[in-house]
């Protein structure tokens, strides 16, 4: 026989639906919000944990079917908003709440790290989450140029302002020193000047703080990890022996620090040709080695491409100069990816979103 509609039968079979990343359903996990019955149509929000989810597509069709196996049901009208679940981890040098911050780092320069957390910080934004995006390698600071930002705005009182270019707050160095000057600072001073990007910086309240760190295992690293618990690292690696060979010792760095890894991205991977073949230009497949031989997971590879150095210098990273492209696809997937980590990770398999039934 089948269900007739009532708002117990709707929570019924959308208890059936699971939430992939969380292996749970949408019911326990209380991601449905706002459901009402008019007449014989069914309306409910589904609170995903991330603008980014990679998986709304599925959760909605799955939704959707659940609910029209119910008699009387003629219309269903899903919205969707997100809540992103916060780490819990305290961060008491930053006055207004980080939900969740994310290290991108490697074991050298040179592979592209900075291109990847741009375009992280983009995308994340670009799905509307509230994202941030702190510049942590002092001694080489080129997130400005990568996002065509050449100042600040103006403070207020004692807090610095960041600046904000396609919905992302940025904060450098580079934005506080006059163009080409050098800084010759020892360990001690560079750890206060990553305090001060937490402490005297107004972030505002943010979903995400994307940090790019300077290249290798010292200093910067150490500072940022005592100064901001991190919800977990990106390792940026080429497929290089000898940039899996620094890579792998990042890795091992955030382990000892007790970070968690959210996974490997293998930068520069390929070149695709006009004629249609791949050339590998710096090897093959080490970045899924690196992962497979450390347990860690593989987020994906960004191939070369031109317009990524284009963009770069012209202040247009790739997933706004050429959103279509290969390159700027992958950034969106592996973005994705990391979204959907950070989720699992914060909530550890319970979510805390409010449930609010209506009719």
């Amino acid at each position: 026989m089948s269900k007739t509609l009532s708002t117990e039968n709707v929570l019924a079979a959308l208890s059936k639906v699971q939430e992939p990343e969380l292996n749970n359903d949408l019911v326990t996990l209380n991601m449905i919000r706002d459901l009402e019955i008019k007449g014989d149509k069914v309306s409910f929000t589904i609170v995903l944990t991330t603008p980014a989810c990679p998986l709304r597509g599925q959760i909605e069709h799955e939704a959707r079917q659940a609910v029209m196996g119910i008699s009387g049901v003629a219309a269903i009208d899903i919205k969707w908003d997100s809540n992103v679940p916060n780490d819990g981890r305290m961060r008491g040098l930053v006055n207004t709440p980080i939900r969740n911050a994310i290290a991108v780092g490697s074991g050298k320069g040179g592979v592209g790290k900075s291109t990847i957390a741009v375009n992280l910080a983009i995308v994340l934004a670009n799905s509307g989450a509230r994202v941030g995006l702190m510049d942590a390698d002092i001694y080489g600071p080129n997130i400005p140029t990568m996002l065509g930002v050449e100042k600040l705005p103006p403070p207020q009182g004692n807090k610095l302002i960041p600046a904000l270019a396609y919905g992302v707050k940025m904060i450098s160095m580079g934005l506080l020193v006059k163009p080409g000057q050098p800084l010759i600072w020892r360990g001690p001073m560079l750890n206060s000047a990553i305090r001060q990007f937490l402490a005297d910086v107004e972030w505002g309240e943010l979903d995400y703080l994307v940090v790019d760190l300077p290249p290798g295992t010292g200093d910067a690293a150490l500072s940022l990890a005592q100064s901001l618990p991190l919800s977990g690292a990106i390792i940026v690696t080429m497929p290089q022996l000898v940039s899996l060979e620094d890579a792998s010792r990042g890795l091992q760095m955030f382990k000892t620090l007790e970070v968690p890894i959210l996974g490997i991205i293998e930068n520069m991977s390929y070149l695709d040709l006009p004629d249609g073949t791949r050339m590998d230009i710096f090897g093959s497949g080490g970045g899924e080695q690196l992962a497979g031989s450390t347990a860690t997971p593989f987020l994906g590879k960004v191939p070369i491409d031109p317009n990524i150095r284009e963009g770069g210098d012209s202040g247009k990273p790739i997933v706004v100069l050429k959103p279509e492209s290969a390159a700027a696809v992958a950034m969106k997937e592996i973005t994705e990816k990391v979204a959907a980590r950070i989720s699992v990770e914060a909530l550890g398999g319970a979510n805390e979103l409010p449930i609010n039934i209506i009719g």
